[in-house]
């Protein structure tokens, strides 16, 4: 019994690793660029996450920008028939027997897209893959708003996402949950009652769990427990449950002190939101007076109700939150291949393998990184560790709406001589060399660290300008992994950085 329980595990292990190295090399075959699917439950975290979305959209396509609930908004049937939420928490803060629940509407993106449309030819100007307003126009949906957690009806926007998932394209698509799960969930359950009755069924539920990945920021509905996990156990899910809260309205309390710069009014305002066009100008951020039609719980941009709050430390322009970034930012290649295995980590965060489901990825105590600031190992700090890069490359996106190609900066482009996976040998010393080429001619000042936590422990580095001396354990098993982290920072403003990974693969281990 214990063999074949061996047997099994091994087997998906392996089935897994295919269907990511198959969605890799497929992605990779095509336009060379990623597709993705948006839900939102519009709340103003998703609004400042969709403009900053949008000036990253040259770096994949946007194939679905769909409007659906969660446990925080929902439209109500209008016939006055009332809900009580499944999750306990929005019970406790908004009680019972509900209506509607702090509705945005189904216009904000379109409004939004509006103000793009205006700065897209100066976006052009820096790369002319960034897609047309009435490219993104076409693919606005409404999915299934009417409740939280409601998957009974198809909607236009769950009848977009199986679509995709059935379609001829190779590439994966992926599934973006900025609120619920539900209108997802309301696709798997269309393709599986149209077709589950079929004699080629099990192809097309291999095919749809091998295409389908899934990035939900925490459980905002119970779609995912009741429907999705127990009925596409193999679609895989990276689940983001604890990183994000540094990107989100507890910030203060969990980004390091060193990061906090990046995200307060004397930065974001100057160089963010103000003179940089008017789609930045829509961005919420505290103080701004600006206030989300539908939802009375915004109240961030009054400071004057904030001051007598335990948000009462908040300055104008200070960041508010934008906890579903990180779920598109797994999309934008910085050099740190983490897109097909997010153990590796990277701007999305970093996420660990589920001990109950092999095809489940989440984040939490298991995945946490040392956070030197603290001393301590800190299940956030996978993220964190990216804050002030992340900013600054927002900023220079910013820019970019607004400044010609030569006064505005771009990021620099990594190289590793010896190349990104090597052989090593347990006590092994050697040398990796790099170089960058730079769009504006700046200089780039390199340095290289070892990623301890994303693979099998420490290496010790010796970084230098364009190298970097690394001595492999002697005790070093055969088989274990180590991840080397080049970053390279340009001489520009906003200063970018981009990386290069290389792992050092053990071939020969101690005697």
């Amino acid at each position: 019994m214990e063999i074949q329980v061996v047997r099994r595990q091994l087997k998906v292990i392996i089935l897994l690793t295919v269907f990511f190295l198959m969605g890799n090399n497929l992605a990779q075959s095509q336009s060379g660029k990623l597709r993705t699917v948006v839900t939102t439950d519009g709340e103003i975290d998703d609004v400042d996450t969709f403009l900053r979305y949008l000036l990253y959209t040259n770096e994949f396509d946007t194939e679905g920008l769909i409007y659906s609930s969660s446990m925080w908004h929902w439209k109500g049937d209008e016939k006055g028939t009332k809900f009580t939420s499944e999750m306990e928490m929005t019970r406790n803060i908004y009680g019972e027997d509900l209506t509607n629940l702090r509705w945005p509407g189904t216009n904000w993106i379109q409004e939004l897209l509006t103000e793009y449309k205006k700065v897209h030819p100066n976006l052009l100007l820096h790369d002319t893959n960034y897609p047309s307003s009435e490219e993104l126009l076409a693919v606005v949906k409404v999915g299934n708003i009417d409740f939280e957690g409601e998957m009974e009806q198809r909607t236009e926007g769950s009848e977009l996402i199986a679509q995709k998932l059935l379609d001829d394209d190779p590439r994966e698509i992926f599934l973006q949950a900025w609120g619920g799960t539900n209108t997802i969930a309301r696709a798997l359950k269309s393709i599986e009652e149209d077709h589950s009755k079929t004699k080629n069924w099990k192809d097309i539920k291999e095919k749809v769990s091998r295409k389908a990945i899934i990035y939900t920021i925490m459980d905002q509905d119970a779609t995912y427990k009741n429907y999705i996990g127990p009925n596409w156990p193999e679609i895989r899910v990276f689940y983001n449950a604890n990183q994000f809260w540094c990107f989100a309205y507890p910030w203060k309390k969990v980004v390091p002190k060193s990061q906090q710069p990046y995200l307060e009014g004397s930065f974001m305002g100057p160089n963010i939101i103000n003179n940089h066009g008017p789609l930045l100008k829509k961005y919420y951020a505290y103080g701004d007076g600006q206030k989300q039609e539908g939802d009375p719980n915004h109240f961030e941009g009054d400071i004057s109700k904030i001051a007598n709050t335990d948000r009462g430390s908040f300055s104008k322009y200070d960041f508010i939150s934008e906890g579903d970034s990180p779920a598109f930012l797994h999309l934008v290649d910085v050099g740190l291949d983490n897109y097909s295995d997010p153990s590796r980590g990277g701007w999305s965060g970093r996420f660990v393998q589920s001990e109950e489901n092999p095809f489940k990825y989440e984040d939490g105590k298991a995945s946490a990184d040392f956070n030197p600031e603290s001393g301590e190992m800190d299940p956030r700090y996978p993220q964190t560790r990216w804050i002030k890069a992340m900013q600054l490359d927002f900023a220079a996106r910013a820019d970019w709406c607004v400044k010609p190609f030569d006064e505005a900066n771009h990021p620099p482009k990594i190289r590793i001589s010896e190349g990104n996976t090597l052989s090593v040998k347990a006590g092994e010393e050697l040398t990796i060399h790099f170089s960058a080429s730079d769009p504006d001619d700046h200089k780039v000042a390199f340095s290289a660290w070892c990623y301890a936590e994303a693979g099998d422990g420490a290496v010790q580095i010796e970084s230098q300008e364009a190298s970097a001396k690394i001595k492999i354990p002697a005790n070093a098993e055969q088989g274990a992994k180590y991840h080397i982290i080049v970053e390279g920072t340009d001489t520009g403003f906003p200063a970018l950085t981009r990386y290069q990974r290389v792992i050092l693969e053990v071939t020969s281990g101690k005697d």
